[in-house]
């Protein structure tokens, strides 16, 4: 008996017990709070509930729908949801002309329309609270890098006005110089730049950004001062959050059932190998749940179901290893070599059927939309994670047992007869 080994494998345990306990009831640090994983998870529209809406872009002769446009309607929409106090809402591509808008714990139909699909307005408000000028005076607006007085490169805003709104504009800074001149759209501030000197080029830039990024982001709003292109609803559905709940119960009553009796199979049937597998398995649980609250995925009824798909991945990956473990036992080897032939037979059988269905999750995932995005995110994420916990996680448990001599009866991993 190697006492070290099994002081190992107390802590291997103490530390899974403490990420259970963790995940379930979440925990204080200082001022840092790590929530309950029921809390943390993301719930897609399908579990809480709200409206799920398909917009069109509809072409002109004169002016067409192009991405440039379609981008900017996201920006628009997007920015509206949020100074809603939407949250969590999604605003997304959907194919060439079209943007799918999820808004939960909104049921009413009507209300959801309106929110995103009245025309922005966008407006430069002085510091008398009065209008210098609207969005649609604003010609341009770009993110670029321009060096500062010090020749430091930083990210800026460029603003281009027509002839009405650099005149409008120029009389603006002349009498605010050295105050605010708010940008606001939707009645929300979007920047608040100061002005430091007279501008009547009808040319103008917003420095203060923080990344290029930031920048773009605003040079989008100011270019969306009204929705570029006409959208027409040609889906909306309403997702009771009554249905939501009762599908997000039976599906976790569901997989713990399910999880439960994969415990018990593989303890019976494989014995101790078995019961490594299944705390390798709770390691796989917290880590994939971890990696989907820190990516911020959105966590669907499709979702679930790529998630205990994975679970099956992972336990047919140590039924794999194991049999090939109980084979080496049977011809006569010792623990420690059928354990490291076992594993290293079974991989390339691993490898071969999860790389294959990390391929379809990736094919789903570029082609497809919506729910099936989501199934494919958190299968590949699953199998990832299976692949990991199966072949090094449950590897490493079943080295430290031997080394620590206290099991060391072929019975116990299956082997050597009933």
């Amino acid at each position: 008996m190697d006492l070290k080994y099994i002081i190992v494998f107390i802590l291997i345990l103490t530390i899974l017990s403490l990420g259970v306990f963790v995940a379930i009831n979440g925990i204080s640090i200082g001022n840092y709070d790590i929530l309950p994983m029921k809390e943390a998870i993301k719930l897609g529209l399908d579990l809480r509930g709200g409206v799920y809406v398909v917009l069109e872009a509809e072409d002109s002769k004169e002016d067409p729908v192009n991405d440039e446009k379609l981008s900017r309607a996201i920006a628009t929409i997007r920015q509206r949801v949020d100074a809603f106090g939407v949250a969590e809402a999604s605003v997304s591509k959907q194919g060439e002309k079209r943007i799918r808008v999820s808004i939960p714990d909104i049921q009413d139909q009507e209300r959801a329309l309106e929110l995103i699909g009245k025309t922005a307005q966008l407006e430069f408000i002085g510091p008398d609270d009065k209008v210098i000028l609207t969005g649609s005076q604003v010609v341009d607006s770009k993110a670029v890098y321009q060096k500062n007085e010090m020749g430091v490169e930083q990210p800026v805003v460029t603003l281009v006005f027509n002839s009405e709104g650099t005149k409008a504009f120029a009389e603006a800074t002349k009498k605010f110089v050295n105050q605010k001149i708010s940008i606001v759209l939707d009645g929300d501030v979007i920047s608040d730049p100061n002005v430091l000197h007279e501008i009547t080029e009808g040319e103008a830039i917003i420095t203060g950004q923080g990344s290029l990024e930031e920048a773009a982001r605003l040079s989008t709003l100011i270019r969306a001062g009204a929705l570029p292109v006409t959208l027409k609803a040609i889906e909306i559905r309403t997702v009771g959050p009554t249905l939501g709940q009762d599908s997000l119960s039976k599906s976790l009553i569901a997989g713990l059932i399910g999880i439960i009796l994969v415990f018990l199979f593989m303890t019976i049937y494989y014995r101790l190998p078995g019961f490594l597998s299944s705390i390798a398995l709770m390691f796989y649980v917290l880590i994939f749940f971890a990696i989907i609250i820190s990516i911020n995925v959105t966590l669907t009824l499709p979702g679930i179901a790529g998630l205990i798909l994975s679970i099956g991945m992972a336990v047919d990956a140590n039924v794999i290893i194991f049999e090939r473990i109980k084979e080496e036992l049977n011809l006569g080897k010792t623990l420690r070599t059928s354990i490291d032939s076992g594993f290293s037979r079974a991989l390339t059988s691993i490898l071969d059927s999860n790389i294959t269905t990390i391929i379809a999750g990736v094919v789903l995932f570029f082609l497809g939309s919506g729910p099936i995005k989501g199934f494919s995110v958190t299968l590949m994420i699953g199998i990832g994670v299976s692949m990991f916990t199966a072949i090094v996680v449950t590897r490493y448990l079943l080295r430290i047992v031997i080394r620590a001599n206290i099991f060391s009866n072929i019975k116990l991993y299956g082997a050597g007869g009933k």
